[in-house]
């Protein structure tokens, strides 16, 4: 085992809280569901695409965003459904290129079937629009070199987890994740940061993904 890099600069651990709230904004056709989606903030269509993971940190695999179940399960259009739900998420590293492919998704369909137009919902079944609110939170620890790095891992919350690598993908806009630019930028190791950053984070668990990471970055130190 060769000589533990330092990093030029640590890893702070952060986490992050996510709370739900309430637009006000509804939608009964599809036509609604679509002006809308074009319009809402940003953190409306991460929480109507990635709320499963948000909530469900033993889910697996991916389950269909909100809009899909909307479609098939309140207006009955099981094909448009099924395209929504067909939507790879892992696909778009910015929440601005994951709606532009739902509202197109949505008016090709619009603009293929007429009838469709013409659904409504009944009361009390509309799609509410939602969004997240997001508080990072810093923790206690921090890491130094690749060994510090895996022992902090194994303790950290699946809260972190999810932060530096779904969130800082998605709704920082980051090109990969925190974790990989760390270990590429302060520890000069793009080898390693390049097979943390090529594994799709969607096809597991968050506890999954924990020990992943872990078992990458042990192998990599025993070397």
């Amino acid at each position: 085992m060769s000589e533990l890099i330092k990093a030029k600069e640590p890893f702070k651990f952060c986490t992050r809280l996510h709370l739900s709230e309430l637009t006000g904004l509804r939608a009964s056709t599809l036509g609604q569901l679509l002006a809308l989606i074009k319009d809402v903030s940003g953190s409306c269509i991460y929480h109507h695409t990635h709320r499963f993971l948000q909530q469900h940190q033993f889910l697996s695999p991916e389950p269909p965003n909100d809009f899909a179940y909307w479609v098939t399960d309140i207006l009955g259009e099981d094909e448009l459904g099924e395209k929504l739900a067909s939507i790879d998420t892992m696909q778009y590293p910015t929440i601005r290129s994951l709606r532009d492919k739902i509202a197109q998704t949505i008016e090709e369909y619009l603009n293929d079937s007429s009838f469709a137009k013409l659904k409504f919902a009944r009361s009390g079944e509309e799609f509410h629009f939602i969004k997240s609110v997001s508080f990072i939170l810093p923790t206690n620890y921090t890491a130094y070199d690749l060994k510090e790095f895996a022992e902090i891992l194994k303790k950290i919350t699946i809260d972190s987890i999810y932060f530096h690598i779904f969130e800082a993908r998605l709704r920082l806009e980051k090109p990969t994740n925190d974790f990989s630019l760390w270990i590429e930028n302060s520890l000069g190791d793009k080898t390693l940061a390049d097979e943390i950053c090529s594994f799709d984070p969607y096809t597991r668990t968050l506890e999954d993904l924990r020990k992943t990471l872990i078992r990458i970055i042990e192998r990599w130190i025993s070397q």
